[in-house]
């Protein structure tokens, strides 16, 4: 029999896991930003770099299926919610994507942190989850930190840039509410797949429209999006599968500092000093709205037998 010592150490085990495989997802996202960017400045369109990204997840998503569990282990009896989730899920990352090439990556990162803001505002309007004061006031901290961030009037940056921004946050935060939905019937590889499969008939689509003739760097930098892009959404996957979302999540800000290192080693930019002012509340906004969903969970939890 299994002693209580040896499930606890597999336990640390697998939060250790989730939290290598959550820091390792945000590193290779945030050179697939870097990659993006460096591509859409040597001539790449937006819908060529958002086609390879989802090409490229398609290869490596389809490639693990067939090696393994096999086609069948996809099914699904949900595909018009799949429908919906990859619609939801390109109009988000074309915002997202579009900040990425319009603001330096700090900033554009820094706005991705509201996502957390924006799926405590969806969750009340449109699931009637109860939400008291405590995240009401986390939200209202989130937006007053984004407005220290995009300093409205200044000139600082292009405020379109820090719309396509939240935009793409409140897309990510509509996808996460679908997620909530679909995941209790459909494991975390039939969603990736049907995301990555579905998206490639309109993103091909727009894809015959704009492509263009590029230098051989260029294709090697839109193959990198792709490839990068698809390794990395199977690494944020799997570190769901291994530990709570409460010790998962919070990985996520340190893409703060690959943000800001690389902007400045390969971009010459370093952020604004408001930056690291209004960076801290949006962090600390997502951070205790985070906590505040932990409470609630375990409030929910029964009572044990004694």
């Amino acid at each position: 029999m299994t002693s209580t010592a040896q499930l606890s150490e597999r336990k640390t085990d697998r939060i250790r896991a989730a939290i290598g495989m959550r820091l390792m997802s945000v590193i290779l996202f945030a050179v697939m930003n870097v990659v993006i960017k460096l591509a859409e400045r040597h001539g790449a369109a937006l819908g060529e770099i958002l086609f390879f990204r989802q090409l490229g997840a398609s290869f490596l998503i389809g490639g693990i299926v067939l090696a393994g569990p096999g086609w069948r282990s996809v099914a699904t009896q949900r595909i018009g919610t799949h429908i919906s989730r990859a619609v939801l899920g390109l109009a988000a990352m074309a915002f997202t994507f579009t900040t990425i090439v319009t603001l330096p990556l700090a900033e554009a990162t820094t706005l991705g942190f509201t996502m957390p803001i924006f799926a405590t505002i969806l969750g009340a309007l449109i699931l009637h989850e109860p939400t008291g004061w405590h995240r009401w006031g986390a939200v209202l901290a989130g937006f007053a930190g984004v407005l220290i961030v995009a300093q409205p009037g200044s000139g600082h940056f292009p405020l379109w840039g820090a719309a396509t921004g939240l935009l793409g946050a409140l897309g990510t935060a509509g996808v996460s509410i679908l997620l909530r939905q679909i995941t209790r019937t459909e494991s975390a590889m039939t969603v990736v797949f049907w995301f990555s499969t579905l998206s490639l008939l309109p993103l091909g689509i727009c894809y015959a429209l704009v492509a263009r003739n590029h230098p051989v760097e260029v294709w090697l930098l839109l193959a990198g999006v792709g490839l990068i892009g698809g390794v990395a959404q199977l690494a944020m996957t799997s570190a769901l599968g291994l530990g709570p979302v409460s010790v998962v999540v919070p990985m996520d800000y340190s893409s703060l500092l690959w943000a800001t290192l690389f902007g400045w080693l390969i971009f010459g930019t370093l952020p604004a000093p408001t930056l690291w002012i209004g960076a801290p509340v949006i962090v600390g906004s997502g951070l205790y709205i985070l906590w505040r969903e932990r409470i609630r969970h375990i409030n929910r939890l029964p009572e044990p037998v004694q």
